[in-house]
C-alpha cells in the first residue's frame, strides 16, 4: 500500500489518498480458469476491488482489467483507453467499470489483431475476433446496459470478458501457431519471465 497525501495550504488537516497496488496472478492459477460470479456493484468490498483495480491497472500500465487477474474470482473489468487517445482520439476520457458483463452476441467480420495481457507478461500474438459484439453489463453509475459495441473497445471487452468465463487470448489460437507457443507458455507456468509489476505466480 502506498499512501500519497496533500496539504491543504490554510488548514491543519490532511487529505490521505490510499493506493493499494494488487498483485497480477499470471498463468497456472486456478483463478483464471473459474467462470467467475455476479455480483451486487454497490456491496463496499466490490467498490474497493474496483478501486484496487484501477490503481493496479495504472500501475502496470494496461488498458484493461478482470478481478479474476488479481484473484477475486467476480464479474468486474475496468477499462482505461484514454492512454491510447493519440492513437485513438475517439476513446480520449474513456475509463469504464463493468459489472456483471456478458457477451450476448458476436456479429461483423473476423479480424486479426496483436495482443498481449498482464497474466501472461512478455507475450504477445495475433489473435483473430469478430468485430462486433452484443453486450450486457451495468455501468459506473449501476446503470444497465444492452447493447452492440464495435471497433476497438469491442475487442478490448471480448480480451478482458474473457478472463470472466476462465479464458485467455492464447486459448484463440489454434493450428500450428499453437504449438509454436507451447514453450513460451510452459515457461510463463514455471515463472522463467520478467516484467516491471507485481505478479504472482503458481509455486
Amino acid at each position: 500500500m502506498i499512501a500519497d497525501f496533500e496539504y491543504l495550504c490554510g488548514s491543519k488537516s490532511l487529505i490521505y489518498q490510499f493506493i493499494m497496488v494488487l498483485p497480477i496472478y499470471t498463468l497456472g492459477q486456478p483463478v483464471l480458469r473459474q467462470v467467475a460470479e455476479d455480483i451486487d456493484p454497490k456491496d463496499e468490498s466490490i467498490q474497493q476491488l474496483v478501486r484496487d483495480m484501477y490503481d493496479t491497472l495504472e500501475k502496470s500500465d494496461g488498458i484493461g482489467l478482470a478481478a479474476p487477474q488479481v484473484g477475486q474470482s467476480v464479474r468486474v473489468v475496468v477499462i482505461n483507453l484514454d492512454l491510447l487517445k493519440k492513437d485513438y482520439p475517439e476513446y480520449e476520457g474513456y475509463i469504464h467499470t463493468f459489472y456483471n458483463p456478458y457477451i450476448v452476441e458476436y456479429d461483423g467480420k473476423i479480424e486479426s489483431s496483436d495482443e498481449g495481457c498482464l497474466s501472461l507478461p512478455g507475450l504477445h500474438e495475433n489473435v483473430k475476433r469478430p468485430s462486433r459484439v452484443h453486450v450486457t453489463y451495468i455501468d459506473d453509475e449501476f446503470q444497465k446496459h444492452d447493447e452492440w459495441v464495435d471497433g476497438y473497445l469491442a475487442r478490448v471487452m471480448q480480451h478482458e470478458f474473457d478472463h470472466l468465463d476462465g479464458k485467455v487470448y492464447t486459448d484463440r489460437i489454434q493450428g500450428l501457431r499453437k504449438q509454436m507457443l507451447k514453450g513460451k507458455l510452459n515457461d510463463l507456468l514455471k515463472g522463467r519471465f520478467s516484467c516491471d509489476y507485481k505478479v504472482k505466480v503458481k509455486r
